[in-house]
This record gives C-alpha cells, structure tokens and sequence, in this order.
C-alpha cells in the first residue's frame, strides 16, 4: 500500500482530502471515511472520489501551494460537496456534472480565503450547496435520493451510539457503523481530537435535549455532528483547551438549534456545518480579544 502511494502521489492528496472533513492530514483516515461512504452509497462513494480529485488537480493546475495540496487542504470541502449532491439528489447526469463543477469551485474559494489567511474551514462547501440546491429546487424538477427519501431504518436509540451517529452525520451518513468507522479513522491519526468529539457529540446532545429538540434527531447525530467539528478544532493536551472546547461546543450547537427550530436556511439545503463554521470563528474572535483585554488592563495598573 505504500508503494502505491509513492508510485501515485496524487492518491495521496486525495486520500488526506477526504480525511481533512475532519481536520485530520491523514490518508488512512481518509481511506476509511471512503469505506464508511460506500457503506452507505456506492453513488456517495464515487461522488467523493469524483469531486476530490477534482478540486485537487484543479489546484494543481492553477499552481497552488504544493505543500497545502499535499495537505489535502483542497480536497475536503469538494469532497462534501460530492457526497451532499449525491445524497440530496439521484444521480442524474446533470448531478454528476454540478459534482464536478462544484469540485473545481470548491478548490476556488478554498484558496481565496487560504491567501487571505481566514480559516474559513467547510464554508466553500456550505456556500455551494446552498446555492445549487435552491436552484435545483426552484428550476428542475430532479427527484430526492432514495438515502434522503428513506425512513431511517435500526435507529439505535443508546446513549452510547449517539456520539458515534453524530461521526456519521458529518459525513451525510446515517448508520451507526459508518459512524464507528469515522471514529476509529480520527482515532488512528489523533486519540485526542476523537475523544473531544465524542464528547463534543455527547455535550451537543445533551444541550439539545434540554432545549426540547427531536429525541429521534438527536439519537441520528443530527444535532451532534457540527459539536464534534467544534470539539475536534479545539482539541489539546492543555487543560484550558477543555474549556474552548466546551465553549465552542456550546455556541455551535446553540447556533444549530435556533437555525433549526426556526427553519432558517431549510430552502437551501439545511444548516449543514454552517453551525460549526460560525460557531468556530466566534470562540476564535473570543480567543483574540481575552489576550488583548489582559494586555489592557496590564497598561491600566501598571
């Protein structure tokens, strides 16, 4: 395997691309999001492939950092732009093209705001899908994939499986073995950061029920999949990374809960990991203006 991968650099790229939804440079767990992807859709699968590769030799064309294209820096949120299309919608021919052209995109915006330096983090991805499902709900009349269109079958209502379904949801996957998967992928590259979001999935639960959310939702991940982005994030081994974690977690998933008990942005695809984007740049600002309100007061005393 890894022969193969010295023989084709590019595999790599991808691989790390797909394994960067979860902020994780790592082929192996990019490797095993893919399995857990296919487990749910051989369309999803290939979508995933498709779009990565995509907006990953588009960097390559346009002569973006190489280093950041080894990263996988320009794969991730193609990658979801991929598997989203293909789960929102059947796989018509136009699908598989817009998987495409929001691959590119993807790769596009990424690189904008990495020159700017701003960790704009999923939100290329957010912005995409928003504006191709509204379009392709108002002017086409494509039908819902059979995934979207389902009933949620062998819904494990265990505390213990919930954080695991809020892995899963990250990647637009329902079942919990897909989730366990992801898990055990962020597992092999950081023990820590998959234990914060664990946690992150509990405590975003845990908030959520105590607003009144959706017992069904909340077993699904639904309402825990953006805290386990927020908890990855801040993730570390010093005891005040605790604290931003638990932080973060708690601003995403209020963001989450009122965007959904108000069916905000329902017309364009749902809120996707905007919680966790918006959730994120607000616990970093705060991040900023502590050390700056010190250094103030410091200036008072003194």
């Amino acid at each position: 395997m890894n022969k193969n991968f010295i023989k084709i650099p590019f595999l790599e790229n991808v691989l790390k691309g797909i394994g960067q939804i979860m902020l994780q440079e790592n082929r192996w767990t990019g490797l095993l999001f893919l399995i857990g992807i296919f487990m749910g859709s051989w369309q999803g699968g290939i979508a995933t492939i498709l779009a990565t590769s995509v907006g990953t030799f588009t960097a390559m064309k346009l002569g973006y950092d190489k280093s950041k294209i080894n990263a996988g820096l320009y794969g991730f949120s193609a990658a979801l732009v991929g598997v989203a299309l293909s789960f929102f919608f059947q796989t018509t021919i136009f699908i598989w093209i817009l998987i495409v052209l929001g691959g590119t995109l993807a790769s596009i915006i990424q690189h904008f705001f990495i020159s700017k330096k701003i960790p704009v983090f999923t939100f290329p991805f957010i912005l995409i899908i928003w504006i191709f499902v509204f379009a392709l709900h108002h002017f086409t009349d494509i039908p819902p994939s059979e995934m979207i269109a389902a009933k949620p079958a062998n819904l494990n209502y265990s505390e213990f499986i919930t954080p695991f379904n809020g892995f899963g949801e990250v990647i637009f996957q329902g079942g919990a073995l897909s989730g366990i998967i992801f898990f055990i992928a962020v597992f092999i590259n950081s023990p820590l950061a998959a234990l914060y979001g664990f946690a992150g999935a509990l405590l975003g639960a845990y908030i959520s029920f105590t607003r009144g959310e959706s017992i069904e939702g909340i077993h699904m991940g639904l309402f825990g999949f953006n805290a386990v982005l927020s908890a990855i994030v801040f993730s570390g081994v010093r005891k005040i990374d605790g604290l931003w974690v638990l932080i973060a977690v708690f601003i995403t998933v209020t963001i989450d809960d009122v965007l959904i008990d108000n069916n905000i942005l329902t017309a364009f695809g749902g809120v996707l990991t905007f919680p966790f984007v918006a959730g994120t740049w607000i616990t970093l600002l705060i991040q900023k203006i502590i050390p700056k309100k010190n250094r103030l007061r410091r200036k008072l005393i003194s």
